[in-house]
């Protein structure tokens, strides 16, 4: 018998970052603004999506405008995404208004989508 107490180690799990992030955003592109027919990640209304090592994520969004209608389901509908991924432990979305969102901070497809190119 050995006089070393018995060693209790939890088993961490290892998650692959950039992986989860990537689901992330793909379901962050399921989530579409009532009233522009383009997801809110190419929209550009996501300005930041980081992964820790242990699945918590957060996420840094905007709207395109304060009085945006759909303020109240927008964010909830992002998290609500965001904790279905496989990999997720908890998330914390940030919504932010600074910098403003403009026109310029959309992807080409989200341009090309809305006659803007």
């Amino acid at each position: 018998m050995s006089d070393q107490p018995a060693q209790t180690e939890e088993a961490v799990e290892v998650i692959d970052v950039n992986a989860v992030r990537e689901r992330v955003i793909d379901q962050l592109r399921t989530v579409f603004d009532p009233e522009i027919p383009v997801n809110i990640y190419e929209l550009g209304l996501v300005y930041d999506v980081v992964v820790s090592d242990k699945g918590d994520v957060k996420i840094r969004m905007t709207l395109t405008s304060p009085m945006c209608p759909a303020a109240e389901e927008l964010p909830g509908e992002a998290e609500f995404k965001a904790r279905g991924v496989d990999g997720v432990t908890s998330v914390s979305l940030d919504l932010v208004w600074d910098p403003p969102w403009s026109p310029d901070m959309m992807t080409e497809s989200a341009k090309l989508e809305l006659g803007m190119l």
